[in-house]
């Protein structure tokens, strides 16, 4: 059963309460990572499933573009407005905590880029969770992937009523 649709005034709350917790949790953890793993060997914590291991992305996922830092940093910067816009809407309370996820993951991602070395805009993320060696993430990708598999299964559990669907059938009607 779906949650109801929270009050106008609860609605922004919520989503930025959750998205500033993405964002000090991520940026604690990096601060952490920093700290305790430089110039160290990968940590095992699963064996070899689960590691920590200090990475600095200068890319996307699996460090694709890792020439093109100052696109990243674009892209997370209309990320987050277009998130910001949608997360404005009235909605749910799941697909509000949904897009606050990638709120909050999209913001401390974009504040990475900003103001993390090398330079403004060019700035590296902090990666340090190992999976495997199938790729090294961080907090605010495992909010991302969850935000992204939640507004999935909430699309397709309960989609969204088509705005316009009501004046299509009025004018076939009227026609």
């Amino acid at each position: 059963m779906e949650t109801p649709v929270p009050t106008p005034a609860r609605r922004p709350v919520t989503v930025a309460a959750v998205a500033a917790a993405v964002l000090l949790v991520d940026q604690a953890t990096k601060f952490w990572a920093e700290s305790a793993l430089t110039d160290r060997a990968p940590v095992e914590v699963l064996g070899e499933f689960l590691r920590l291991r200090l990475l600095y992305n200068p890319g996307a996922a699996f460090s694709i573009g890792s020439g093109s830092t100052w696109v990243f940093t674009v892209l997370a910067a209309v990320a987050v407005v277009v998130i910001i816009r949608f997360a404005a809407r009235p909605q749910p309370t799941s697909r509000a905590v949904a897009l606050a996820l990638l709120l909050g993951g999209a913001s401390t991602h974009l504040l990475d880029r900003l103001f993390r070395d090398p330079g403004f805009a060019r700035g590296h993320v902090v990666d340090f969770i190992d999976y495997n060696g199938w790729f090294v993430g961080n907090v605010a990708d495992i909010a991302l992937t969850v935000g992204v598999a939640m507004i999935i299964v909430l699309t397709v559990v309960s989609p969204e009523p088509d705005p316009g669907a009501g004046d299509q059938a009025q004018a076939g009607r009227s026609a």
